[in-house]
């Protein structure tokens, strides 16, 4: 860093300082302020109990969240990716707005002076402490924005077995696994994560409202959780699947998802070879979803030892959504439902009614705009999206926006109560009817009667889009000087 930098650091940091003292005062006064638990998961689909109670993957934590607060059924990411989905919901600001579209954007380069959520709390006087992975965790942590927290404790590094346990070496990385691992809940990334979040919550700082960042990271990959977790879903069926569900797919999505498909192509490879690998895939990711809801369990137990319990707005999201196979796809990064829908609850005490389900779908930019509203901190004009506050005191208000999701520049999906309309970058286009076909088999984009719906959804997409920012690059060392 040279002086420059170092110099404009130390302005933009004593800035924050002073803001944050005047911020504490008016705080401190506040004796009803509440305290906020953010909890954020990584890679959590929509296959799960507290969405569908058919479905396989039981979520008995979450599922207890939601009957304190309320349900968004309709839920999604802002982009399927954990980087540019976890800057646009921490900034407030959509991809197309600030050029973060990848996995490697460097989004503190892109929006140097915009305050993330954490940063307005910290402002208004909140002790704000978090663990585990909130933002994008490459490169060792050069994704983290340390102004962001008074106190954080870093993801713990993913260890590895020996040897793959899928019996697979050649497919993919080391995270292209899955398995019973390790022996020892304790042992965990997220068992690690959720310790220091109960601590906290059992021992709050007085004098200061409290806001407590979470980030649960299975059921990313790999696919490693011990082995109870595995024992229940031993005969868990496969995800539905169309054989041909490519044939009407536009140039726009294979051009997208032409770097991804070695996931499914390689899981094909490794079936062929191993009989049962792809069922073992799906049970692993069922093992890391359950084992994921029970250490959020082992938190909401501390909340609910807390004196501030009644006094807490809490908050769970996931990232994204996840593939496991449907539509011939492992992974996010599509613009279909499966990678985008997620799992998110607000509990408002006092504004939302324990229980209540809210139907209308929304993204993920809205999370900020909430959070400000529900603490009574000032408004941010520049949010691109709207706080959630009407609806969360009467789920059936008038809604207008649809949700919209981004996965890099130039493409776009538009989620409304019935449709998801698709539109790539170089202007093809996918439309599906969710309520004649859920697993979005059938693309109607081509069909002339149905020309006013995509009209009515594509006008909802943005009309300037920012360019892609460069990449972070890793932190190299500074070179030693000879003397």
């Amino acid at each position: 860093m040279n002086l420059i930098e170092l110099r404009d650091r130390l302005t933009t940091l004593f800035g924050i300082v002073i803001l944050g003292l005047s911020g504490a005062a008016s705080a401190a006064e506040d004796a009803d302020a509440p305290d906020v638990l953010f909890i954020v998961v990584d890679d959590m689909n929509d296959w799960i109990s507290l969405l569908d109670p058919d479905a396989p993957i039981k979520t008995p934590n979450l599922e207890r969240l939601a009957r304190r607060g309320m349900l968004f059924t309709r839920a999604y990411c802002a982009s399927p990716a954990c980087n540019p989905s976890r800057a646009a919901t921490l900034t407030g600001l959509r991809p197309s707005t600030t050029g973060v579209y990848g996995n490697k954007s460097d989004w503190r380069g892109a929006v140097p002076d915009r305050r993330t959520i954490m940063q307005q709390f910290m402002v208004a006087g909140y002790d704000v402490r978090g663990a585990g992975k909130i933002f994008h965790h490459h490169l060792g942590g050069a994704f983290h924005d340390d102004e962001s927290f008074r106190n954080f404790q870093p993801m713990r590094p993913q260890k590895y077995p020996p040897n793959k346990l899928n019996g697979a070496p050649e497919y993919g990385s080391p995270n292209t696994d899955w398995g019973q691992w390790p022996s020892r809940e304790e042992d965990s990334i997220d068992f690690h994560t959720a310790s220091y979040c109960v601590g906290v919550l059992s021992r709050p700082a007085s004098g200061q409202p409290l806001f407590l960042a979470c980030g649960i990271y299975k059921p990313h990959s790999p696919f490693f959780a011990p082995a109870d977790y595995h024992n229940a879903y031993g005969d868990i069926a496969l995800p539905a699947r169309k054989e041909d569900d490519w044939r009407d797919l536009p140039a726009g999505a294979a051009s997208l998802l032409r770097s991804t498909k070695w996931f499914w192509q390689g899981m094909m490879n490794v079936e062929k070879k191993q009989e049962g690998s792809y069922q073992n895939f799906i049970q692993a990711y069922a093992a890391c979803t359950a084992f994921a809801d029970a250490q959020i369990g082992r938190v909401l137990d501390a909340l609910d030892k807390s004196p501030r319990r009644d006094s807490t707005i809490v908050v769970l999201w996931s990232d994204h959504g996840f593939h496991l196979g449907e539509k011939d796809h492992i992974e996010k990064f599509a613009l279909w439902e499966k990678s985008n829908h997620i799992p998110f609850i607000v509990v408002a005490p006092s504004v939302a009614k324990p229980g209540s389900r809210c139907r209308r779908p929304v993204d993920m930019t809205s999370l900020y705009p909430t959070l400000l509203e529900l603490c009574g901190l000032p408004a941010d004009a520049n949010c691109d999206g709207d706080s959630l506050v009407p609806l969360l005191r009467d789920p059936n208000a008038k809604w207008i926006s649809p949700a919209m999701m981004t996965y890099m520049r130039g493409n776009h999906a538009v989620r409304s109560d019935r449709w998801r309309y698709i539109r790539y970058a170089d202007g093809s286009e996918e439309l599906y009817d969710h309520d004649a076909d859920p697993n979005e088999w059938h693309n109607l984009a081509g069909q002339k009667r149905y020309a006013e719906v995509i009209a009515s959804h594509s006008k909802w997409l943005p009309t300037t889009e920012a360019k892609q920012v460069p990449d972070l690059k890793r932190r190299q060392p500074r070179p030693e000087i000879k003397r």
